[in-house]
């Protein structure tokens, strides 16, 4: 258009500015495009170096205030000149005080809470075992072995033999290693179900019945389902409903060689993989008597089984951490004890317990330390460090008579007697009249036992959940886990290191007398007994 005629259109042509160029990375930016913009202001000066940059803004004067005739003089301000009162000068150093003050409180708050952990020191604690099975055997000075097929007061359904296949230490560890019956005895899975008489050899329960573990009847089955009432000799019979226990494994004790009242226990272990399998690390009373086979087993001081307590340091599942009854990435620690022995009177065993889980593996996958640190007056049970606690009994105090464990289980009054039909008065077997102290019963020398075991009808693996192939309350309980033998038996590893319980490194120490106040030659000679 020509001039006067009005104001030039401007026209698309190929120099015209791209507007998404700038937002593309250097490289995807086409050359022949794009351009940086010209900036909309010149800069004076030279053109050379870092001239180009913007310059410093120029400092402007304040502004005086448009309401006021002219600036304020000190006689304008006399507050200013006020001579302040004490309470104002006071005020500022009361603040500053209160600050300091409110941080010596969390001081004396974080050092106290630090200071009531209790723990067991190095300086503390003495010396009675430490086995890091570095030898070619099993230390009988140390260790005996329980060889049974009992059931062990929880019907589990496997026997427990002296066979090097079952216990035995490689590259300096302890294995504790599952089998299968069917592959060990003449007539294999057919001999285990139907017509074969199986005697354990070198089965070390009384008059072949068993004596050991938390049983406290000389059998541990009231009917041909479960475990053979014959601790020594299991016979197999498809009529009768009953088999030959399907699972071959070990159990080791400490009794009459080690114990301790009082002190810290850590066992350093990586736990079994497969369904069904139960490893456990706990611990039962000496009793009145230091000799293997002179008292049963778990009848301590106080009386038969739950009376005397028992501690369980660990226990767990091998089952797979999707086993919604906390699998093998679950570990639990437990104190177990009731006024009563066992089948007296309908009341239950109380329990303390807690646990831990990991959430990304399961504790069978690498090894743990699992420790209880136990003391008169308050006791610790965890997995790897304190603050993994599955038990923690800060502090242990009697009321009146009556010992701690006795006011925390709030037992009924009354209860019956099932010999009689009466009822009886409940009252505490551990009242500190009797000369029971606040812990009683867990005031007594303690050995301790290391065992896995398969299945049992003691509430251990729960009725109905992750496929479980048999009941509780069956009749044929066992026989219906041996007959699922295909499946259960598919999710053992084939491999000893990933199937066994084992164990790396053991210890078991005893309070020094700076803590129970006995001597400590007494200490070192008790330790030897």
């Amino acid at each position: 258009m020509t001039e006067g005629t009005g104001a030039s259109l401007p026209r698309a042509s190929s120099a015209t500015t791209i507007f998404r160029g700038p937002f593309l990375s250097p490289a995807s930016r086409p050359s022949s495009v794009w351009s940086p913009p010209v900036p909309p202001f010149s800069v004076s000066g030279s053109h050379n170096g870092s001239s180009s940059a913007l310059p410093l803004p120029i400092q402007k004067k304040t502004i005086p205030s448009t309401r006021l005739r002219e600036k304020l003089t000190p006689e304008d301000k006399p507050w200013l000149a006020r001579k302040k009162s004490a309470l104002e000068r006071a005020s500022k150093w009361v603040t500053f005080a209160g600050v300091l003050l409110g941080f010596a409180i969390a001081a004396l708050i974080a050092f106290r809470g630090y200071n009531d952990v209790r723990m067991l020191t190095s300086s503390q604690l003495c010396l009675v075992l430490d086995d890091e099975f570095n030898g070619g055997s099993l230390d009988t000075s140390t260790w005996s072995m329980d060889v049974e097929l009992g059931g062990y007061g929880n019907g589990e359904f496997e026997m427990t033999t002296n066979s090097a296949n079952n216990i035995y230490i490689s590259n300096g560890q302890l294995y504790i290693m599952p089998t299968l019956t069917s592959d060990s005895i003449s007539g294999g899975y057919g001999a285990v179900m139907n017509g074969a008489t199986y005697t354990l050899d070198g089965c070390t329960a009384s008059n072949g019945t068993t004596t050991s573990g938390n049983s406290t009847t000389t059998s541990n089955s009231t009917s041909s389902s479960g475990p053979s009432s014959n601790s020594c000799t299991a016979v197999s019979s498809a009529s009768a409903g009953t088999v030959i226990n399907p699972v071959m494994s070990g159990r080791i004790n400490t009794r009459g060689k080690k114990s301790i009242k009082y002190g810290k226990v850590e066992v350093k272990a990586k736990l079994p993989q497969g369904d069904w399998l139960w490893p456990a690390i706990w611990m039962l009373p000496v009793g009145n008597s230091s000799t293997n086979g002179s008292v049963a087993q778990g009848a301590g001081v106080y009386g038969p089984w739950p009376v005397s307590g028992e501690v369980d340091i660990m226990e767990a599942r091998g089952n797979s951490p999707s086993y919604t009854a906390q699998g093998s990435n679950y570990v639990r620690s437990t104190l177990n004890y009731g006024p009563f022995a066992s089948g007296s009177t309908p009341i239950a065993t109380s329990a303390i317990y807690g646990w831990i889980s990991t959430k990304r593996s399961s504790y069978a996958d690498s090894f743990h330390v699992y420790a209880m640190e136990w003391t008169g007056s308050w006791m610790r049970f965890y997995t790897d460090n304190r603050l993994q606690a599955m038990v923690d009994i800060s502090s242990i105090t009697s009321k009146n008579t009556d010992s701690y464990f006795w006011n925390v289980a709030k037992f009924p009054s009354v209860a019956m007697n099932m010999s009689s039909g009466k009822y009886i008065v409940v009252e505490d077997p551990w009242s500190t009249a009797y000369g029971a102290s606040a812990a009683a019963p867990f005031d007594q020398e303690f050995y301790l036992v290391i065992d896995l075991a398969a299945g049992g009808t003691s509430g251990w693996f729960p009725d109905n959940v992750g496929n479980k192939p048999w009941l509780d309350g069956s009749a044929t309980a066992m026989r219906d886990f041996a007959g699922a033998q295909s499946t259960w038996s598919a999710t053992w590893p084939s491999s000893a290191d990933d199937r066994a319980f084992r164990m790396r490194v053991f210890f078991l120490t005893s309070v020094l007398d700076m803590l129970t106040g006995a001597p400590s030659d007494y200490v070192k000679m008790w330790q030897l007994c």
